[in-house]
């Protein structure tokens, strides 16, 4: 039988090689600049309507992800019930009725105080303000820099003391009402989805195992079930931690007679949230309302804020380690990167979320990307 002899080139008659002739589908694509350039543009108006789909829907998926991490930060207290003989059906009722009453019960007991003390406090603002102005450090100030500062803070005290430009910061009381409706609509929507991800917690898991090469479905369940169990463990501690803050807070600022302690303690509450840097951002918030809500007497701001510090050292060595002992560790830069990060994207949620994320992260790399690094330098040895 005869081999067939590769074509002759026709200018030089040497034979073409088979490399030239697979390349002639790539010349022949860029040969047509109008078809080129037509895929091009679809593929990008493709993207941009994508972009634009993800952006419209960005509402939803910070709903579905805070419900997520809601199941999670509940599946600790499920699988203690399931523990103790409680099937897991039951263990998710009990969890959510508990839930429930505890949401109910801190409403009762927290929101008719907090919303008392907001409106005292928008009323109180012109006189802590002029208070404030009047206050020996200020009029030290005054003198030594001159008159400059004083016009300052007369702009400042009549920005301030004027209604119309509160309710501009504020939005206006149309939008501060459709912020309450959607805040509220929202919440009912987290906890229905809560729900349903806390009930088909374990099938969103076998299926997860299930879709991934037979060779690693060992691994990427024991991964599936320590990163499901660390996040948990991690949200449901810093849940604790915070109600911890507010507790100890609101008792510090009642005995020193701060007339804000409760919504103080809601404010600690929410800040503290965000790991490492939210007890000193309360620290130093608190601090300063302490004062200017008593500025006569700077004893008693001294005196919190030393109280809230001894509270913050033991929170650090004592009480932290022993709530999130069950969670991945992650570097102190790491953490700091990853709030500002997860902060600037989605804001407290984000900051509350990006630290079990980047323990993920960082458990894949440990015990995937690693160990096939290491075994590929090992083979080429």
């Amino acid at each position: 039988m005869m081999t067939p002899r590769p074509h002759a080139n026709p200018d030089t008659g040497a034979a073409a090689s088979p490399s030239s002739t697979r390349d002639r589908p790539t010349w022949g694509a860029l040969s047509r600049p109008f078809a080129a350039g037509f895929f091009l543009t679809l593929g990008a108006l493709t993207a941009i309507l994508l972009g634009l789909a993800l952006s419209s829907l960005s509402t939803v998926l910070i709903y579905v992800s805070i419900a997520l991490f809601v199941a999670l930060a509940l599946d600790p207290v499920v699988r203690f019930l399931m523990r103790r003989g409680i099937s897991r059906a039951w263990g998710i009722v009990i969890t959510f009725v508990a839930l429930a009453v505890i949401i109910a019960g801190m409403l009762w007991i927290v929101l008719p105080p907090v919303v008392k003390q907001i409106e005292q406090f928008v009323g109180d603002v012109p006189t802590i303000v002029n208070d404030a102005l009047q206050s020996d450090t200020v009029l030290w100030l005054e003198n030594t820099f001159g008159d400059s500062l004083s016009d300052v803070l007369n702009e400042v005290q009549s920005f301030v003391t004027n209604p119309a430009n509160i309710a501009a910061i504020g939005g206006g009381l149309l939008q501060v009402g459709v912020s309450v409706v959607t805040a509220i609509s929202g919440a009912i929507i987290v906890l229905v989805l809560s729900l349903y991800f806390l009930a088909s917690l374990p099938r969103m898991k076998n299926a997860l195992v299930r879709i991934s090469p037979a060779r690693s479905r060992s691994t990427v369940a024991d991964m599936t079930r320590q990163i499901t169990e660390s996040i948990g463990g991690y949200l449901s501690g810093m849940v604790v931690l915070a109600l911890m803050n507010a507790v100890f807070a609101f008792i510090v600022l009642t005995i020193l007679g701060v007339p804000f302690a409760a919504l103080l303690a809601v404010l600690a509450f929410a800040i503290t949230l965000i790991p490492l840097v939210g007890t000193v951002l309360f620290w130093v918030g608190a601090s300063v309302v302490t004062l200017l809500t008593n500025p006569t007497a700077p004893l008693q701001a001294i005196i919190f804020a030393v109280v809230y510090l001894v509270y913050m050292q033991v929170e650090a060595y004592l009480l932290t380690p022993r709530v999130m002992n069950r969670t991945v560790s992650v570097p102190g830069s790491l953490v700091v990167i990853g709030a500002l990060v997860g902060g600037t994207l989605l804001g407290l949620l984000g900051a509350l979320v990006a630290i079990p994320v980047t323990a993920s992260i960082l458990l894949i790399i440990n015990q995937i990307v690693i160990p096939r690094q290491d075994a590929k330098k090992q083979r080429q040895a």
